[in-house]
């Protein structure tokens, strides 16, 4: 693979850089120090879990950036642009930001295990002056002296240096490879603990967190997006690329080590290679300071990048920080004051010191980064969206199953900090959210996934539709209305019915022809309507319909789909009980309805504040037969609204006085049957007499009800309907109700 030649211009790099990048990366500090120690702890098939295990997050991360940055144009800000790209910028910014962090805290990862590579020189300077050097004195200046070169020479003479540590770095590996294995020098009976060499689930994990940062130098290169010629060619060969070669060399390697050396010698000396490899003594130091070198210089061109294309972005909430941290110097923009940040960070964990506790905090930002990128690639892939149209495709499950595992190891490596890492990242959202209000936010990642799970399931519910009539019964009710505004009752009957058990959909009549003018007012009203919906937590479906007349309304929308999957099952007629008169359209409609079998509720609207506390009365008189189940249940769906929450059912069931006996022993015996979801204490008998009609019964007992649900019969409509609709204006609101058919009760 040959490196492109440099142009004096952007975008000057081909994909060389890239895989470089992710390999001296990858063949870093873990490799000369820290494999070793885990084969001795674990041996080589633990090891060899590790291995595989880190893969299996990297590889489905490698080919979900790989899928991503070929759909879009790759700009600066290598993942976080292609996160932000795909997630829309509150959380991209926020997976960015704990990105960057990854990134600036392993350039002190890389230079605290540089400074490794000088341990001759600290055991000498302990045995002649009898105390212990701080690697600080070996890992500062270098630090320094790799910040100097980045920020005076760009990162053009980052690359050029890359090229050259790449070659002592594989030399390094040759002569390890070639290598005789070496006698033991350590007692393993001195080794604290002995027990090594064993499977242990949280040695696993400890190490698995210790390692992992090696694996994760793959993406190292997609940091240089803004300054590659072609980032939809050079970010998927030198990412797979970098991947593939680490797995072979790692699994290589570990072989090597595990059959050169005895795994006590593997746990206490982190720098074996040198006495397995050829001029060991010389050329593995060289290569680890090469390789974690490297490694440092490659930290030192991509974090930068990644602070300075989420400060360009302006998502920051502080106007001149972002100005600040994208300010670029020179023809390509080199990001001198994210740098500085970048190597600040980087300062203040090289002089805590410590690689492994490092480690594990490079581990678990990267997880939440690698799992982000799973969890887009996955998404699109379900989604489908139109816009997805990646020249290199992975599979929808090697992304899931990228994501899952992170989420997973993240827990297997510490749960408290698993978690608070989440808490953290929430924060961060919610103080982005709160300052980019007009960007793109968490229900934009999900509307594609959400548009295909609710086509599969429709197009599954039809097809399953006639087994599922056979089941109990719920509600798919629909309600067409020209008096959104001025009665919002109606609106909160449908909200009632769509809460837990049903689906509601509600349609604004607009009277009158399809044009750009009524289209241009059915918008309008449609967005009021859902604003209002969303203010008060309503789960009803609202849209408008634009028809000639009520009648043609009403045809449209009991022969329109519902959007629940399931066949709309009930059409809700309204009207005001102050204005009786436009029953009549109600009546004329009816019929309408009941050709295509739908239960008919006609909703009268009172002027009165519903009166929850005082619950809802249910009517039953002996003609009502296939209504008595469907008034119940209705009673029961909306009393299961947060508004009814102290409220109760009361059913009243009409008799003449010599069956009031017979009705009570059969009510007992349907209760305890369980074929009425009620007790005793909840009905009522009401004799009617030649004197005291059922209107007159309605209007003592049911005068305080917050609402009251009766049964009519066809025939009622047939032959002088407005006397049995008229009459309670001394009560509430009213809910008359008609079943099609019987309902059964479970």
């Amino acid at each position: 693979m040959k490196a492109s030649k440099l142009s004096s211009g952007n975008n000057k790099f081909g994909t060389a850089p890239v895989y470089f990048t992710s390999i001296s990366s990858i063949l870093g500090a873990i490799l000369f120090l820290r494999l070793g120690y885990a084969i001795g702890m674990l041996g080589f098939w633990g090891v060899l879990a590790i291995i595989l295990l880190g893969h299996c997050i990297t590889v489905p991360t490698a080919l979900a950036l790989s899928e991503l940055a070929t759909n879009t144009r790759v700009e600066g800000g290598g993942e976080y642009f292609i996160i932000s790209r795909s997630f829309g910028l509150k959380l991209g910014t926020t997976i960015g930001f704990t990105l960057f962090l990854s990134q600036a805290i392993s350039i002190a990862f890389y230079t605290i295990a540089f400074a490794e590579s000088f341990q001759p020189l600290f055991e000498w300077w302990s045995a002649t002056f009898n105390f212990e050097l701080p690697r600080q004195v070996i890992s500062v200046p270098t630090l320094l002296i790799l910040a100097y070169v980045i920020l005076k020479k760009g990162t053009g003479s980052g690359v050029k240096m890359l090229y050259i540590v790449s070659l002592v770095l594989f030399l390094a590996l040759i002569l390890f490879f070639l290598g005789k294995p070496v006698d033991s020098v350590v007692d393993a009976s001195q080794v604290v603990g002995n027990n090594f060499g064993s499977f242990n689930k949280e040695h696993f994990f400890i190490l698995f967190a210790i390692c992992f940062p090696a694996f994760t130098g793959m993406t190292a290169g997609v940091g240089l997006s803004g300054d590659l010629k072609n980032p939809g060619k050079s970010i998927p060969l030198g990412t797979m690329g970098g991947t593939l070669t680490g797995l072979i060399i790692y699994v290589i390697v570990a072989w090597k080590l595990a059959v050169s050396a005895s795994q006590a010698d593997l746990i206490v000396d982190q720098l074996i290679m040198s006495r397995i490899a050829i001029f060991g003594a010389v050329i593995i130091p060289i290569g680890l300071a090469a390789s974690t070198s490297s490694s440092a210089l490659g930290g030192m061109m991509v974090a930068p990048r990644t602070l300075q294309a989420i400060a360009g972005d302006r998502t920051f909430p502080f106007r001149r920080l972002n100005i600040f941290l994208s300010r670029g110097r020179g023809s390509n923009k080199e990001p001198y004051n994210a740098s500085i940040v970048s190597f600040g960070i980087a300062l203040t964990f090289i002089l805590l010191g410590d690689v492994n506790m490092v480690a594990e905090i490079i581990s678990m930002f990267f997880l939440i980064t690698y799992g982000t990128l799973c969890l887009s690639s996955f998404l699109n892939h379900f989604g489908s969206p139109p816009s997805y149209r990646p020249r290199f495709k992975s599979r929808w499950y090697f992304s899931l199953a990228g994501f899952l595992l992170s989420v997973w190891v993240m827990f297997m490596i510490n749960p408290f900090y698993t978690v608070l890492a989440y808490i953290i990242i929430t924060v961060i959202y919610i103080f982005i959210e709160h300052n980019n209000k007009e960007k793109k936010g968490l229900v934009n990642i999900f509307k594609g996934a959400l548009f295909q799970l609710n086509r599969k399931l429709q197009v599954y519910m039809q097809k399953h539709q006639s087994s599922m009539e056979k089941e109990e019964w719920r509600p798919a009710a629909i309600c067409i209305s020209s008096h959104s505004f001025e009665r919002d009752k109606i609106l909160q009957l449908m909200s009632w019915l769509s809460y837990q058990h049903g689906f509601g959909t509600y349609f604004h009549f607009i009277e009158g022809y399809y044009s750009k003018q009524t289209h241009t007012q059915s918008k309008d009203i449609l967005d009021q309507l859902v604003e209002t919906q969303r203010e008060q937590g309503s789960t009803l479906y609202i849209d408008t319909m634009i028809s000639p007349s009520y009648t043609s309304a009403i045809a449209q929308v009991i022969q329109a789909p519902s959007i629940s999957g399931m066949e709309n099952n009930l059409v809700i007629f309204e009207y005001d009980k102050n204005h009786p008169d436009e029953l009549k359209r109600v009546f004329d409609n009816i019929n309408l309805a009941k050709a295509g079998d739908f239960d008919i509720c006609i909703f009268a609207g009172s002027e009165h504040a519903t009166r929850y506390k005082n619950g809802i009365h249910v009517w039953i008189r002996d003609t009502d037969g296939k209504n008595t189940n469907f008034m119940i249940l209705l009673g029961y769906i909306i009393i299961a609204h947060p508004d009814w929450k102290k409220s109760h059912i009361k059913i009243f069931i009409t008799s003449p006085k010599e069956e009031k006996e017979d009705l009570r022993k059969d009510l007992k015996e349907r209760i305890s049957a369980g074929r009425f979801p009620i007790t005793l204490n909840n009905i009522e008998i009401v004799q009617l007499t030649n004197h005291y009609s059922f209107k007159e019964a309605v209007t003592e007992y049911s005068k305080p009800a917050g609402l009251t649900i009766i049964g009519f019969r066809e025939e009622i409509i047939k032959h002088n309907p407005m006397e049995f609709f008229t009459g309670f204006d001394e009560i509430g609101d009213i809910l008359f109700v008609n079943a099609s058919k019987a309902k059964e009760i479970d």
